[in-house]
């Protein structure tokens, strides 16, 4: 016999938006908050960004995992993730310039760190367009 199940709940529709926002942040494995709680030391993780997914208002810190990758795939990796660490601080600060540069140097470090490079681009669009109220450092992902 044959059974088909449906799953549903707020922990499902988050896991379908973090699958989809894989694209949009050049990763391979995101995860929520409450997972990285879960999974903390045991890792190589960095925080990406803080979302507001479809259908919620309340952002949720989203983590990559990094576990899989060699020296070859991506090289320097703990120093790029301190560099991004301290890049993704001075953004959600609103300290573009300074941002601009920790990323830089991440991408320096690691050529093919498309992560560092779209938070490059985001820092200049930010500067040139500056964000109507106060900012919060909070990203509203638009595609389910």
């Amino acid at each position: 016999k044959r059974m088909d199940f449906t799953i549903i709940g707020d922990g499902v529709n988050l896991a379908s938006r973090l699958e989809s926002a894989c694209k949009q942040y050049y990763a391979r494995i995101l995860v929520s908050e409450f997972t990285f709680r879960k999974l903390r030391g045991t890792y190589r993780i960095r925080e990406i960004d803080q979302v507001v997914v479809t259908g919620k208002t309340k952002p949720v810190a989203v983590y990559e995992i990094l576990d899989y990758h060699t020296e070859e795939t991506f090289p320097n990796l703990m120093d790029v993730v301190n560099h991004f660490k301290d890049g993704l601080a001075k953004y959600r600060n609103g300290k573009w310039d300074a941002a601009t540069g920790a990323f830089s140097e991440a991408l320096r470090l690691n050529p093919r760190d498309k992560l560092s490079e779209l938070y490059i681009k985001r820092c200049e669009r930010l500067k040139s367009n500056p964000p109507a109220g106060e900012w919060n450092g909070v990203w509203v992902l638009k595609e389910k």
